[in-house]
Formats: structure tokens, sequence, C-alpha cells
């Protein structure tokens, strides 16, 4: 192992032996190499008069740029938008975006947590948690409505086991029992990572205060048990939120600090957040289990988060990052969220009026739905999958198929007056399949 890895690694077993046990073989080889990134930063501080360190071309103090890209840019300038980002990201980016954190996470205000790392995005984010916390055959905890790229990520390229259970109880609300007991079933010193996507993909819910309440006494049960967790916030369409039951801030300000065994990580956004979905530009960050010497575990754990992302893709884009830090000191953003905010609300509120009529009980039940960009039903009689070909084969209507029985319809990409036709339709196709069945 590479000393500066034996270092790291000594720095954070000496901290919280806890948080050191959670790291998978990968994270505990990942390092911060003092070479051409690490002798840059250095030159860029102190060579004052010659630096020829990093591999950028210029022309004056300028990235030397083609007129063609310079004239694209409109008014981010070449040197914002062409040169390299550092591997954590711009600091006035991520200083923005923590300070974002904090004015719209109350409950966060008074918890010890990193500066946000940047990372192309949350599926990249969800790569790194991988690389850093998630070994061959380790256990993933998550409910069984889930977004496919999970999947994906760790047990197609991690061989993990994704262990699911049902999302929702009776009642219509987040099952925090069937979560207990999944933390509660196997070995008693287990490693566990606990993946919560809140509003969640597919179905579009966002649990209320006394069922986040009991998601934090269930992880808090599990550790005091013995089990060492990783808790991931996937807060991808923060924010959405369309009525009074759902929790206004990220289940991230609850779940930090809470536990010595306990290690949480968010991963956030401004690719739905801000509406900017091929911009990439996303962020990790890290809240420590309650330790003495949070700011250098904090700063070992940064090291090797940077180190996954030099080796998979250096940085993310300058460009994008520029943009992202632009909106956020703009004095209208506010306005402007919360214009595009109510026109969402408008569609969420049309399908809840629309999809709950007395007349399609018979086609489908509604999983329940207060936010994000989805909302599910879970068909009856027929396969979603056929019924989801025939929409478009006779239709030309797109639907997504979940497994045997569900669809889930992104309202996001319908407008308002689209609801009505789109389900009376849908409900029509039931019909039509049902009875081509029968005859």
């Amino acid at each position: 192992m590479n000393p500066l890895a034996t270092e790291l690694n000594k720095t954070i077993e000496r901290i919280s032996p806890e948080v050191y046990s959670l790291l998978s073989e990968c994270g505990k080889r990942l390092f911060w190499p003092r070479g051409i990134l690490f002798q840059s930063a250095q030159a860029k501080e102190k060579a004052h008069r010659f630096n020829a360190t990093i591999g950028e071309a210029t022309e004056g103090k300028a990235p030397m740029a083609l007129p063609s890209i310079a004239k694209a840019l409109g008014d981010i300038s070449t040197a914002d938008a062409l040169r390299y980002a550092p591997a954590q990201g711009k600091p006035e980016l991520r200083k923005a975006w923590r300070e974002k954190l904090l004015e719209e996470n109350p409950t966060l205000r008074d918890k010890v947590f990193g500066d946000p790392i940047v990372t192309s995005a949350i599926t990249h984010g969800l790569s790194m948690v991988g690389d850093l916390f998630v070994d061959p055959n380790d256990r993933i905890v998550m409910p069984d409505m889930l977004w496919d790229n999970y999947l994906l990520n760790f047990e197609t390229r991690l061989c993990a086991h994704i262990d699911t259970y049902q999302s929702y109880d009776s009642k219509g609300l987040f099952n925090v029992s069937a979560l207990q007991a999944a933390l509660a079933s196997g070995p008693k010193n287990e490693k566990i990572v606990v993946l919560l996507n809140f509003p969640n993909n597919p179905t579009g819910y966002v649990p209320g205060r006394a069922e986040v309440e009991g998601i934090r006494a269930a992880l808090l049960a599990a550790a005091d048990a013995g089990k060492r967790l990783v808790v991931v916030t996937d807060d991808a369409y923060f924010g959405l939120v369309y009525d009074d039951h759902a929790l206004p801030e990220s289940i991230f300000g609850f779940l930090a600090n809470i536990h010595r065994s306990i290690l949480t990580i968010k991963l956030d956004a401004a690719t739905k957040e801000l509406f900017v979905w091929g911009l990439r530009c996303g962020f990790l960050t890290f809240a420590p289990p309650p330790v003495e010497e949070a700011d250098a575990l904090l700063a070992a754990l940064e090291k090797k988060a940077m180190s996954a992302i030099r080796a998979v893709l250096s940085n993310a884009p300058a460009i994008s990052q520029s943009i992202v830090l632009k909106a956020l000191r703009s004095k209208t953003i506010a306005a402007e969220r919360a214009e595009k905010l109510a026109i969402l609300r408008g569609r969420a509120i049309r399908v809840n009026e629309v999809v709950a009529r007395p007349e399609y009980r018979s086609s489908w039940d509604v999983y329940p739905f207060n936010a994000g960009y989805f909302m599910c039903i879970k068909v009856k009689g027929v396969s979603a999958e056929a019924l989801r070909v025939y929409l478009l084969d006779r239709y030309g209507i797109g639907v997504i198929a979940l497994g045997e029985t569900d669809l889930r319809i992104a309202f996001s990409s319908l407008e308002e007056g689209d609801v009505e036709p789109l389900f009376a339709t849908l409900h029509q196709a039931v019909t039509e399949l049902r009875s081509a069945g029968s005859s």
C-alpha cells in the first residue's frame, strides 16, 4: 500500500476506528498523490515568475482559446470555462453550495459536516460511495421502489448485494418497521450501506417528520446493536415538494453526527434543483460521527474522495461549475426557482386529482406521491410491460414499466392539460388489453 494511503488510514483509524472499518479495500488504498496536481497547486501559490507545471496552453495570462469556442461562452470568461478545476471542485462553488445547504436545511445548522465536494452529478457520487465503502458481497439496504441505476452501480459494477424492503406500509407511509427489520437481519457487527432517496425515484414521495424520526430511531437502534452504517441520502430532487406532509428539508440534517458507528453522506446536485440536467454538476458531503477531531477526519476522507475523482475523471467540468456558481450568486434565482416549482406543483396537483377518480379504481392503485418528478401506479389485470408497449404502439404514449405491475409516469414532462387525456387513455388501454386477453 502506498505510504500516503497508510498515513490517511492511520489518521482515520486513530480518530474513528468505526469509520476506518467502513472503508472498502479500495477505499483504504486511495490517497491523494504528491504528483502533478499537488505540485501544480504549490506552484500556483508560489511561482510568481514562471509557472511551467500544468498542462494548459496559455497566451498572456489567459487560456489559449479558439475564437469559435470563446464566442460560444457568452459572459463566462475563458478562464472560468476552460481551465482545469481542482479535483474537489472550485472553492467558491463549494462555499456557495454549503451556504445553500445551511439556508435550506435549518436542522443542519448545528451539525458538523464537510464542505461539499463537487462531483459529475449524483451518479458519479454514487460511484464514489461505492469505491470508498463497498466491497463485493456487502449489503446495500434500500426500499424496493428504487432507481435502476443503483443496481447497475452497486450490484453489477461492485458485486455487492442490494437487500430491499417494502417501501410503504398499509397506511401509505414510509415503512419504518420494514427498514428496522432489514437492518436487524444479518451478522451483529455487519457493515451496511443504507440508501435513502427522497423525493423517491420512481414514486415521488417524501416522508413526514414522524416517519423521519422513525427512520432515525431505526438507524440508531441498529448502531446500538453493533451494526456499522454508511447512510447515504440521495437528494436528487430536493426542494420539489408539493404538500404539507412532506419534510421540507433534507433528512441528512436529522442523521448527521448521530452515532459513533454511523457515517452520513449527502448526495445532491444542481441537476434537478436548478434544472440543468446536462451540466452534470453535483456534490458529495460527509457528516462524520461525533468525534473530537472532526476536521482532521473530514480532511482525510476528502483526500480519499479527491483520489477517487482524480482516478476516474480528474475533475468535474469547469464550465458547469462556473455556470452553477453564477446562478447561485444571482439575486433573482430564488424567484426563478419558485416560479418553476409552482408549475411542477400545479402538474402534481392535477395528477392527484385525475389519477384517483373512482372510474379508474378498477385499472390501478396509486402509490403515495407528494414531490419530485414522478408518480407510480400499480396496474390491475394486465402486465405493466405489455401495457407500456401497447400504449406506445397504439397511442404514441411513453411511460416506464417497473417489474410486472408498476408504471412510472413523469409528470415533470407533461403539461398540465396533458394529464387528463393521458390517464383517460391509459385506463382505456388497460380495458382493451383485458378484453383482448379474455376473448
